[in-house]
């Protein structure tokens, strides 16, 4: 992506600086609100079946991406409601039909959902990239996450007087995406986890090549009020995964593969108390903790994410080939591998910058006294 210079800028935020202040304003208070509401059972997914109707999504050469990702939506559904009867299960759409972006997020919020699941599939136009990749919400990292959000998020215009609607954002502007990096989601750690136990599951359970976790600019994702993640189970535009795709059982398999990290996930969410999160119940005891502390900013560690493991993966490793001084933590059961640690904020993003050279989708995470905490307790407590 070009160099988006001052003068884009000005000029995009003269126009909708007032309207994307006030939803995010909105949007914030919802976040906390919902969050202090729920007890973090899982009581009902939202699951999201991408484009539908006079939108087919994208196309191969024999099918259509509308038809395969209703069919796995419809699937993942009915394995939640068979093996979780307690779980309820909402869906964006159960026929071929259009729904518009921001219908589909409210349909989540309505039903104050504690996760939202949207399932796509991809497209390039190189026809020899496959792979299945899950996003969470965030700033796009590399032209192709770009690319994927803004085919993604054409679908609005779609839709009668779309760039009303959506407050003068425009899917095909890169200079639009830039609201992306003002998004603090407050649930951005769990739906990490989602996507990264969704990926692994892909990968180790299903056999399919797994191109791993990413961040980008989802409309969709941004507006709803509850953990999220995009799933793109594959490229259509790849015959030999395509041919996959259409059959009966890769749609089961990548159905089951969902199911099986909605599981894990509902394990690891309700294991600690019922009520807190492992990381909710640390930052709820480092409160307590802060009263007694001379400086809590320098006991605030961030460093970088560059795998994550269910199983213990060897510093040795190929992945991990070139990177130097990497540290395995064990967090919540699962293997976590990073690198750096400092206390300065923008230290580690200039660390990230230059990881992003080898691992294009390593992540900012923070820990106190050992312990993980989100982005957002770090830097408040970094404030006190």
């Amino acid at each position: 992506m070009n160099i988006i210079t001052n003068k884009i800028i000005n000029r995009l935020f003269t126009r909708t600086s007032l309207a994307f202040l006030l939803l995010f304003a909105c949007l914030a208070s919802t976040n906390r609100i919902y969050a202090q509401d729920q007890s973090y059972h899982i009581k009902t997914v939202v699951i999201d079946a991408g484009h539908g109707g006079k939108d087919p999504g994208a196309l191969g050469k024999t099918s259509r991406e509308k038809d395969i990702v209703l069919n796995i939506s419809l699937k993942l559904g009915g394995y939640i409601q068979k093996y979780f009867p307690g779980v309820k299960v909402v869906y964006t759409r159960k026929t071929d039909v259009f729904i518009p972006l921001n219908k589909r997020s409210e349909i989540a919020n309505k039903n104050k959902a504690d996760l939202f699941i949207s399932i796509h599939a991809n497209a390039n136009n190189n026809s020899r990239i496959r792979g299945t990749e899950t996003y969470t919400l965030g700033l796009h990292k590399t032209e192709e996450n770009l690319a994927v959000a803004m085919k993604e998020n054409a679908v609005m215009q779609y839709e009668d007087d779309w760039s009303t609607k959506y407050e003068g954002f425009d899917p095909n502007n890169p200079a639009s995406y830039i609201i992306f990096n003002l998004m603090q989601g407050v649930n951005r750690d769990k739906s990490i986890s989602m996507a990264e136990l969704t990926e692994h599951q892909f990968k180790h359970r299903v056999g399919r090549h797994s191109r791993g976790v990413r961040e980008a600019g989802f409309w969709v994702l941004k507006q709803v009020s509850m953990p999220s993640i995009l799933v793109e189970v594959g490229f259509i535009s790849n015959p030999t995964e395509e041919k996959f795709l259409k059959t009966k059982q890769g749609q089961d398999y990548l159905a089951s593969a969902i199911f099986r990290a909605f599981r894990a996930y509902k394990d690891k969410i309700e294991q600690t108390s019922g009520v807190l999160s492992k990381q909710e119940e640390n930052e709820k005891n480092i409160a307590q903790e802060i009263s007694e502390e001379a400086n809590t900013a320098e006991e605030v560690e961030y460093c970088i994410q560059i795998k994550s493991s269910t199983k213990q993966i060897p510093l040795t490793a190929r992945s991990f080939k070139n990177i130097m001084d990497i540290k395995e933590r064990q967090v919540d059961g699962t293997y976590k591998y990073t690198v750096g640690s400092t206390s300065d904020y923008a230290e580690i993003l200039k660390l990230q910058k230059s990881i992003r050279k080898k691992i294009k989708d390593c992540f900012v995470v923070a820990f106190y006294k050992g312990k993980r905490i989100s982005l957002t307790k770090a830097k408040e407590l970094q404030k006190t």
